[in-house]
């Protein structure tokens, strides 16, 4: 392929941050090159500064790594052989991948059809069913309000409405009994609308206290197909991963291979081919296809570490067309887990705080790795999601793991903004965390771990993007143009060349006697619930407000009337600002 063997000349990476280095690092050992874009945001990213060259993306969208035309335009003009699409929208989304083969560059993923068929998380159910995977019972296609009653008049509370288009906690809302059903419809819908385009939603039985166990796979274009052990998610908030881990401490090798076995068998019925993920709940020592993530996930070097296999090296291998450079039998050595180190502030609700990083220190050693791409300086803004770094930890057990994790946490600087870490801390802390008795419920049954910890000060609003340069000197080596300043021309010039280098809900409200409620959180307003002049009850909801891809709800802190309303879709916060005044009814 283009004279240089089976693998590609150039990729562009469609996404920012610490999946880009990532993946852009790869390239780099294969003796690929890798090719950055960035908005006018991120123009000096170290994303961008490691890339052999960088391109700015000719886009208006809020989003602008979302924006595949202007990706496909900016991999024309590079001359990219090949776009690897991280983990983030365009991952899984079938229309992109055929957009890049139409445009004749490779997709490194999974074909589009494999892509849409496990995307329709209905469809999905149904593909699993055909294929002989055990499925949680659920509705047979989409339900409205009435259906989803229906649903759960017939199988009991509490249930699962999910979005059918979409994954990742987006669209999701668990009701416990039929006063909740109404509202939790028209919130999961009309979330799945904002981030899918697609309303749709379908129920399922929502079990209680399962553990959230995912199988890695791994296919090619030869016939393939393998399971890359399982790794173990089931600590979460607000349906959104923190710690991931492998092996499961609940599972014994039996299992592990009857769910590795499913999983490869769910993978053959859909033409799979790539990386990707199937998603498991496990309980009472029985276990039910959740979904399957179509792409490479955040947690995949827990996988990397036990397997001693670069997982985003063999993407594009495959995407090339060799064949897997490993058998069916991989070994899985020793246990490693991961943490989300974001930037939220765990004793407010994991709150986002959004901000500048003032003071960074990653952690080294023996089994430590970080991925990131923090450093002083880095701002943390609203529009993009909450995450700093991956802490990964490897050890010859558990323990060892357990143990090494808790010291590359103590070596962890961060400052500037609130993190995760001094939660982290806590669950090492706990007994049954070190026992492995985990579930998906873990943080509502452990809620001292929450309640010990200090809410952090708001953190500054992110720094304003610098001046624009007084001065733009182009110059032009062999027929391309390079901007020597940090800062674009326009379009899709390249900046530079270098040689080296689903919506999580979180509840919110002012503290009580206080009239003036204000924004704990900078983001965008997404819908208000109430009008002047209305009666509200403590905790009852008064604005949803987006921030770092996170809904928060905010609610009134007292009972009283609405005497002012400051805010309306749409509208963009900071921290501090006033929302409404709330005034106390005499007698109340």
């Amino acid at each position: 392929m283009n004279g240089r063997g089976p693998l590609f000349r150039k990729i562009l990476v469609a996404n920012r941050g610490e999946i880009a280095l990532r993946v852009l690092r790869a390239c780099r050992e294969l003796g690929i090159a890798g090719v950055a874009v960035y908005g006018d945001d991120e123009r000096d990213a170290p994303h961008v500064r490691y890339a052999d060259e960088a391109y700015r993306l000719p886009s208006t969208q809020p989003l602008p790594y979302l924006d595949s035309e202007a990706l496909i335009a900016v991999a024309r003009a590079a001359g990219a052989d090949a776009i690897h699409p991280g983990y983030g929208f365009l991952a899984e989304n079938p229309a992109f991948a055929r957009a890049c083969a139409d445009a004749g560059i490779v997709f490194i993923g999974p074909p589009p059809e494999a892509i849409a068929a496990m995307g329709d998380k209905v469809a999905a159910r149904q593909v699993a069913l055909d294929a002989g995977v055990p499925v949680v019972p659920g509705s047979d296609g989409a339900v409205d309000a009435a259906g989803a009653a229906a649903f759960a008049a017939a199988h009991g509370y509490p249930i699962a409405i999910k979005a059918a288009a979409g994954g990742g906690g987006r669209g999701f809302r668990v009701v416990w009994g039929p006063e909740e059903l109404a509202e939790a419809h028209r919130a999961a819908a009309g979330e799945a609308q904002r981030y899918f385009g697609d309303p749709t939603v379908y129920v399922e039985r929502y079990l209680d206290h399962p553990r959230h166990i995912e199988i890695q796979i791994f296919a090619d274009a030869h016939g393939t197909v393998v399971s890359l052990g399982e790794r173990d998610c089931s600590i979460q908030r607000r349906h959104q991963k923190l710690i991931e881990e492998s092996p499961s401490p609940a599972l014994d090798p039996a299992t592990r291979r009857r769910m590795g076995e499913t999983a490869i068998a769910l993978a053959r019925a859909v033409g799979y081919r790539g990386a990707g993920t199937v998603e498991f709940l496990y309980q009472d020592g029985a276990f039910f296809f959740l979904e399957m993530n179509t792409r490479i996930q955040v947690e995949h070097p827990v996988t990397e570490l036990v397997t001693g296999i670069d997982l985003v090296k063999e993407q594009i291998r495959v995407a090339a067309g060799c064949p897997l450079s490993f058998g069916a039998d991989v070994p899985l050595v020793g246990h490693a887990i991961e943490c989300r180190i974001n930037a939220e502030d765990p004793a407010r609700g994991f709150a986002p705080t959004p901000g500048q990083i003032t003071a960074y220190r990653a952690p080294a050693g023996f089994g430590v790795r970080v991925d990131s791409a923090a450093e002083p300086g880095s701002v943390i803004s609203p529009q993009y999601d909450s995450l700093i770094a991956k802490l990964i930890v490897w050890g010859r057990d558990r323990a060892e793991a357990l143990a090494r994790l808790r010291r590359a946490l103590g070596e962890l600087t961060v400052e500037g903004v609130a993190t995760t870490i001094p939660f982290y801390r806590a669950v090492l802390d706990l007994p049954a965390f070190q026992r492995g008795e985990v579930d998906t419920r873990f943080l509502e049954r452990h809620p001292e771990l929450l309640q010990g910890l200090t809410p952090a000060p708001p953190a500054a609003a992110p720094a304003a993007d610098p001046p624009a340069a007084p001065e733009s000197y182009v110059v032009e080596v062999g027929g391309k143009r390079f901007d020597v300043r940090l800062f674009p021309v326009g379009g899709a010039t390249p900046a530079r060349r270098r040689p080296s280098g689903p919506r999580p809900r979180a509840g919110a409200a002012a503290p009580a006697g206080r009239e003036e409620l204000t924004s704990p959180i900078q983001g965008i307003v997404l819908s208000v619930a109430v009008a002047p002049g209305d009666r509200v009850r403590q905790g009852d909801l008064i604005c949803v407000i987006e921030a770092m891809k996170m809904e928060n709800e905010i609610t009134a802190p007292h009972d009283g009337v609405v005497r002012a309303l400051d805010v309306q879709p749409g509208q963009t916060v900071q921290i501090g600002a006033r929302l409404a005044v709330i005034a106390a009814e005499s007698g109340s």
